[in-house]
């Protein structure tokens, strides 16, 4: 579809009824526990997701993110009482997750600030006892961008990282349609149990669902594991205001994936199932990163980065192995083991898709893009697939069951 006709889509077409009771506030006490939705061929029942191995075909390749959901939120008390939240939403110096987390003594942020009316231009700051040491962090605001603000952190102490005061000083971010203050419990059922890189300010709750028992079943049946990593942002959560997409601009995340992976998807490719949105946007942004790649074999990696509106009105396609192909020639020749780039990818109905034959995800909110994204995957069936959902008693968004839906060829 053309992206002229793509940006007329409007947001108000995909609505539905979303009770407050039909929210789950918080996880069954056993994550596999929930329900699972399956949609194929345009047929819909319902299983324990702790039998979903029996619904994988053997040899499929399955795509999880393994990124883990950092204490994001920063609570500063001010001398007059007033307190400031300093929402940690991606790296600004250094830019790089893994070397920002391991600095010793500051680093700069991207930050959502909240009651920023009481913050001047003053340094803030918090005593955090770690390890049986006080140490002093200290948040000074340097650069206004767009609606957010660089923050630069500093500390008195360099035996510790900041991803190490983070973890004792922050809080984890919940989301805020829960309308509840995070708890110690969601330390542990707010992350996937195969998160592993820190990055993300949301998790991607289409891998809640998962328990050491499921994976263990699905190797048993041949299904062969994969990760990428793609680092959630506050984005994810963002309201689409405007009366068409067209007017709406989409948050931009942080993508790596590993060569392995990379050629596991090359090898792979017909029998892809990918657990989540997130994976969704990475796997798919790859034929985009690829296509550079072949246009550009010596592009600068700072260039591999997939715009909102890139799928639409593309010229000139390219077969999708062949994308995969020039992303593993192009790691080879610069002795690379790691993609990294950067999506703003908007994917919505009209959008052709590449690799994945089905997907694990969550039910979403109304009127969002996770929505919207859904409903290119299967087309119209969505509203059946909701309205099924919502008659038989499934809980929604974060904490709520799961659906594996096959995409209609």
């Amino acid at each position: 579809m053309k992206k002229c006709d793509v940006e007329k889509i409007r947001i108000a077409d995909y609505n539905y009824t979303l009770p407050d009771e039909k929210i789950a506030k918080y996880p069954l006490q056993k994550r596999d526990a929930s329900k699972l939705l399956l949609f194929e061929n345009n047929k819909i029942s319902t299983v324990h997701f702790s039998g979903i191995a029996a619904q994988i075909p053997e040899d499929s390749l399955m795509i999880f993110n393994d990124t883990r959901v950092i204490h994001a939120r920063l609570i500063f008390e001010k001398n007059t009482g007033a307190f400031i939240e300093v929402f940690c939403l991606s790296p600004f110096a250094p830019k790089d997750y893994s070397i920002n987390f391991q600095q010793r003594a500051t680093c700069s942020w991207c930050c959502m600030i909240g009651n920023a009316k009481r913050w001047k231009d003053d340094v803030l700051q918090m005593q955090v006892s770690i390890e049986g040491e006080e140490v002093l962090l200290s948040a000074k605001k340097t650069v206004k961008t767009g609606s957010n603000v660089i923050v630069e952190f500093s500390w008195n102490n360099p035996d510790f990282t900041f991803s190490e005061l983070l973890e004792v000083a922050g809080k984890l971010p919940i989301p805020p349609y829960l309308n509840r203050a995070s708890e110690a419990k969601d330390d542990e059922t707010y992350q996937t149990v195969y998160s592993a890189v820190e990055g993300s300010v949301a998790a991607p709750t289409a891998g809640l669902h998962f328990t050491p028992e499921v994976m263990e079943s699905l190797r048993k049946k041949g299904v062969k594991p994969a990760h990428v990593t793609l680092h959630v942002g506050a984005g994810t959560f963002k309201p689409v205001k405007s009366e068409t997409i067209g007017n709406h601009d989409m948050h931009t995340e942080f993508i790596s994936v590993s060569r392995e992976t990379v050629q596991a998807l090359y090898e792979n490719e017909n029998s892809l199932i990918v657990v989540g949105t997130t994976s969704m946007r990475t796997v798919e942004s790859l034929y985009y990163v690829g296509k550079k790649i072949l246009q550009q074999p010596d592009i600068d990696p700072a260039e591999l980065v997939v715009f909102q509106w890139e799928p639409y009105d593309e010229e000139n396609p390219i077969l999708p192995k062949l994308a995969l192909k020039s992303i593993i020639d192009y790691l080879d020749k610069n002795s690379l083991d790691q993609l990294l780039a950067l999506t703003q990818i908007m994917i919505v109905p009209g959008y052709e898709f590449h690799y994945p034959q089905a997907m694990i995800t969550n039910f979403h909110q109304p009127q969002s893009t996770l929505l919207l994204l859904i409903a290119s995957f299967i087309g119209e069936n969505w509203l059946q697939v909701y309205e099924y959902a919502l008659q038989n008693d499934y809980r929604f968004l974060s904490y709520g069951d799961s659906s594996l839906l096959w995409r209609i060829l």
